[in-house]
């Protein structure tokens, strides 16, 4: 899973970019980069979607099921109840608004980071992260 988002869309806490990347051997990438070193590294069912300039959304499927389906129950109720392990980033390209969560039980991990270009990484890999975004990183906050 790889979000990568325009700072105009979100801006990086102060505290996400550091000054150590900055002399660090390992320098930040663009974003065109990052989704560049995603795709051939994971399953060959990976895909991408771009949302003109601001928004890109990457993913390789697992051979696992999904649970889809939410009942006749309406999605903010269905997202208060969640409980367990879980992540997940939902980009709404209409509003231009970014939802991402992750379980607060922290077993299951979720990074971001900040790109040359100053746009927001997001993936559960943290290679990934270190990779793309040097020093400026950081575990994503879990939930309460």
């Amino acid at each position: 899973m790889l979000g990568i988002f325009k700072e105009k869309l979100v801006k990086a806490p102060k505290e996400l970019n550091s000054p150590a990347s900055l002399n660090s051997c390992t320098k930040p990438k663009p974003s065109h980069e990052i989704l560049k070193d995603f795709m051939p590294c994971n399953s060959s069912n990976a895909f991408s979607m771009c949302f003109g300039n601001d928004a890109l959304l990457a993913y390789s499927p697992l051979n696992k099921p999904f649970i889809h389906h939410r009942g006749p129950y309406p999605a903010d109720q269905v997202l208060k109840e969640l409980e367990g392990s879980f992540r997940f980033v939902i980009y709404d390209n209409k509003d231009g608004t970014i939802f991402v969560a992750s379980g607060s039980n922290g077993q299951i991990g979720l990074y971001w980071g900040v790109a040359t270009d100053s746009s927001i990484v997001i993936s559960k890999n943290l290679e990934r992260i270190k990779a793309s975004c040097a020093k400026s990183f950081a575990p994503f906050p879990s939930g309460i």
